[in-house]
């Protein structure tokens, strides 16, 4: 296990951080769309409050995709081969939501349908990506090739992954009302709306992450309690205080940014908690979830770091590009978020 590998395994990490942050908020807005807005204007609001950046923000996940794909090819083709008819779903959500939100202001005749479309296209994703990183933390059934032999979709949901599928779909809602409350109009029943979903997701997110971190520790995998680390025990801090951060901040009026700060760092600290519960695994052979109803028999070995790391050369090279790279769309990134800063102002809901 290199160095360069490790550097990247990081970096892979990171980019799904990325969008867990920022894709999670266009998500958790399409997700509440139907109950923060109830006439045409009010949808138009939370259209117009993702509308400039949805599309930038959906670039840390498909170069997440690449990066695995180029540092960890292995990996890559056991975990898009085995999840194949869940990425398929994901990808057609994500690519409704993208035409919903373009033509639902523009089509009025077929507007309803673009509007539950919207609605579906967020929901899919939202909930599908936390019960695949459930899968990957709970370990698939592989053969010694690596490649996937349990029971095709089905055989990826059970008890944990549908936990982990909740928990990620409640921060998802936990970023989207929080976005919502800090770029809809200040005295709009939009922000209210959202305010008191943002208190309530903010409590069901704790809830299901300490109850994930339950099942996981005495169901899942009790022998990984003699390992625990300090680094993990510290990211597990973080998660909890960022949430508790996240809801005491919300009671306060003025609040809404650092509400919004404090959830987005709650979606960090819970990636940054999985990489180290992974590493340096990438992908956990075994028979996933005891209480699974599908569950199927292993007989391939963890793909890790060492095993599925491309050349230094290559290692190299890539994260050369990526410090050039990187600061470009992060200054990208800045530069939008600067230009359509501010709450939503209604006289540019033509748009």
């Amino acid at each position: 296990m290199t160095t360069l590998g490790i550097i990247w395994f990081c970096l892979i990490f990171v980019l799904i951080a990325g969008y867990f942050i920022l894709d999670g908020f266009d998500l958790g807005a399409g997700v509440l769309s139907p109950f923060v807005a109830k006439n045409d204007e009010e949808k138009a609001i939370v259209r117009q409050s993702i509308g400039p950046v949805w599309d930038g923000n959906e670039v840390w996940l498909l170069t997440a995709g690449g990066a695995l794909f180029a540092a960890f090819a292995p990996a890559y083709a056991t975990t898009f081969s085995g999840f194949y008819l869940a990425i398929i779903l994901v990808l057609m959500g994500l690519i409704v939501r993208a035409v919903s939100v373009e033509f639902a202001g523009h089509d009025k005749e077929w507007s309803k349908i673009w509007n539950a479309l919207f609605f579906v296209g967020s929901l899919l994703p939202a909930l599908l990506l936390g019960v695949a990183a459930g899968n990957v933390f709970a370990g698939i059934p592989m053969n010694a090739n690596g490649d996937y032999v349990g029971v095709p979709l089905l055989g990826l949901v059970t008890p944990f992954t549908l936990l982990t599928g909740l928990l990620g779909l409640a921060l998802f809602i936990c970023q989207g009302s929080s976005w919502l409350s800090l770029k809809a109009p200040l005295n709009s029943d939009v922000r209210a709306r959202a305010k008191k979903i943002r208190s309530v997701a903010l409590v069901v997110a704790g809830v299901l992450f300490l109850v994930t971190a339950a099942y996981a520790l005495f169901i899942l995998k009790p022998e990984m309690a003699p390992e625990t680390s300090i680094l993990r025990i510290l990211f597990f801090a973080l998660v909890i205080v960022a949430l508790a951060a996240a809801i005491v901040k919300s009671r306060d009026e003025n609040g809404d940014l650092l509400t919004f700060i404090a959830s987005s760092a709650a979606c960090a600290m819970l990636v940054a908690l999985w990489a180290s519960l992974m590493f340096p695994n990438l992908v956990v052979a075994g028979a996933g979830d005891p209480l699974s109803l599908f569950a199927t028999a292993a007989s391939g070995e963890n793909i890790t770091i060492a095993t599925a790391a491309s050349t230094d050369l290559a290692l190299g090279w890539m994260l050369g590009i990526t410090c050039v790279g990187l600061p470009l769309v992060l200054a990208y990134h800045f530069m939008i978020y600067r230009t359509f800063r501010g709450r939503v102002d209604t006289k540019d809901l033509h748009y």
